[in-house]
């Protein structure tokens, strides 16, 4: 999968039907992708969401038409997707700053939004160390909890920092290392289905096959090629500066492609005392 194409095939598929019912789960299925593996990879290169994108898109649109016709406001926000006229100036108002009877006054300023072409420059100087690892397959043992696709590009979202100190305080780690092979913790995740405006995340370790504790499950790691990058630092706000390394700098000029499954971060206590932790993608040769 050339993911670069997938997304500019994405934002075509937009353009094309952007006066339709369509979110980003219908998107998705265009580039055949998982909901949670297309929501990622689309924000991570563009900064907004596919929704946000579908959404500033019809607002600038409905501007520009509200301006240089005289369209009853109504008939805009029906075509531009919108159920009422009051959810439409509330939208309208949030992205332009005035309400639509506003914009029509002489001398009032609009914002515009325009269609995006997805350019990747590579810029010289920068070192993005790696290594690629073929590993077999294996199991954690985890606790997992269900997220929403949204919160994986949302910087403001604390919903997985809380999850984390919310196990280590309830001592969900020492049950773990009690059924684990070595003293490495993961953070794995991996969408719960193709269709699933929902993705799993889960703490874990390594599982030793014993006896599985109530509130926890095992996950099936697959076999696969991995290519691995350290996080340097001393917080977690390296690991989205990692990923965000990956997806702009990694895929593009690699001769690797990352694939729809599970990805984890490894916290160890080999890792170099710089290393917070390091990042696993799941890749295949292109």
């Amino acid at each position: 999968m050339n993911y670069i194409q997938s997304m500019q095939t994405a934002i075509n598929y937009m353009e094309e039907h952007i006066l339709e019912d369509i979110n980003y789960e219908d998107v998705a299925r265009q580039v055949y992708m998982s909901n949670y593996h297309f929501h990622r990879i689309f924000s991570m290169l563009t900064g907004i969401t596919a929704t946000e994108y579908i959404r500033n898109r019809r607002l600038s649109m409905a501007g520009q038409e509200l301006i240089m016709s005289d369209v009853k406001i109504i008939d805009i926000a029906y075509k531009y997707g919108y159920e009422s006229p009051e959810s439409f100036t509330k939208a309208f108002a949030r992205f332009h700053g005035i309400a639509p009877n506003i914009a029509r006054r002489a001398g009032m300023q609009l914002k515009s939004f325009n269609r995006l072409i997805i350019k990747i420059q590579l810029e010289g100087g920068t070192i993005m160390d790696y290594r690629i690892v073929e590993r077999k397959s294996f199991k954690l043992l985890a606790k997992v909890k269900e997220f929403k696709n949204e919160i994986v590009s949302d910087e403001s979202n604390t919903e997985i920092p809380e999850f984390w100190d919310e196990c280590i305080k309830t001592g969900v780690l020492d049950t773990l290392k009690k059924n684990a092979v070595n003293n490495a913790v993961y953070g794995a995740c991996a969408p719960i289905s193709k269709e699933s405006k929902c993705f799993d995340y889960g703490i874990g370790m390594e599982y030793n096959g014993s006896e599985v504790p109530d509130g926890y499950r095992t996950w099936d790691v697959k076999p696969t090629l991995w290519a691995v990058f350290k996080c340097k630092g001393n917080n977690g706000d390296c690991i989205g500066e990692t990923w965000d390394r990956i997806f702009k700098e990694f895929l593009p000029g690699s001769e690797y492609n990352m694939l729809d499954d599970t990805d984890f971060e490894l916290y160890s206590d080999e890792l170099e005392s710089e290393v917070f932790c390091e990042v696993w993608i799941p890749v295949e040769k292109k």
